[in-house]
């Protein structure tokens, strides 16, 4: 009796866990899991043989009320960094916030507050990728100390630390500027938002900072924050901890 409860529980388990599902509960409750997910789903895009998971009918109609993301995405707005198909996921299952380069502000960070907070999303990915146009224009704009004119010279302004911070780190070109943006921006969201530096501190979330290729689709990891904080209680880098 014991042993078939216990297979009827690994069953289950299994069961919960499957990529294809109408239930709208997360598939992935922790960080790990749902970062081992997102890389799973990266590389059968980068392979060719998506699954296009939990796009139906059925699980269209179970979302109508609820939903349950167990990934949160911030990333930019360029038309060929379309989250869900570069990660393989479906409906419900990424909570996705997009503007130009990655750029910050109130909203942003109200909406990133609301997946980690009332979502209790495990997971908040930060996507930058290669040729991104408003890295491009905020390096142009240092090289040349002009200004591309218009609202855009709102988002160069943004991106331009970064740009500094790219040079003085030894990271070259637009591809430097592009990891350091986004490492920058990892790292400025806990500092800004007391609400995620505290889901930080207790284990319920990890922030991840990934860097797309578009020629091959693959993604790579430049930042990674979690529970470990340094002496002045800011959240340590676990790419870089000693």
């Amino acid at each position: 009796m014991a042993e078939d409860l216990e297979q009827g529980t690994r069953e289950d388990a299994t069961a919960d866990r499957r990529i294809e599902r109408v239930n709208p509960a997360r598939r992935f409750l922790t960080p790990a899991d749902a970062l081992q997910a997102i890389h799973e789903g990266n590389e059968r895009f980068v392979n060719g043989t998506p699954l296009h998971p939990n796009q139906g009918a059925d699980r269209r109609t179970a979302l109508a009320n609820t939903q349950e993301p167990f990934v949160a995405l911030f990333g930019c707005s360029d038309s060929r960094v379309a989250a869900e198909m570069i990660f393989d996921v479906g409906l419900g299952e990424m909570f996705v916030i997009r503007t130009a380069g990655q750029v910050t502000d109130g909203v942003v960070l109200g909406t990133l507050e609301y997946a980690v907070d009332l979502l209790s999303t495990p997971l908040l990915v930060v996507l930058g990728h290669d040729s991104c146009g408003a890295v491009t224009a905020a390096h142009e704009s240092y090289e040349s100390g002009d200004s591309p004119g218009g609202y855009i010279d709102d988002l160069v302004a943004r991106i331009m630390p970064s740009v500094a911070h790219a040079r003085a780190q030894g990271r070259e070109g637009i591809h430097g500027a592009v990891a350091q943006n986004t490492i920058d921006t990892v790292k400025r969201i806990p500092q800004r938002s007391p609400i995620i530096k505290r889901a930080l501190r207790e284990g319920r979330l990890e922030i991840v900072g990934l860097t797309y290729r578009l020629e091959d689709g693959r993604v790579s990891t430049v930042a990674h924050l979690g529970p470990i904080v340094d002496a002045e209680g800011q959240p340590v880098d676990l790419l870089t901890r000693g």
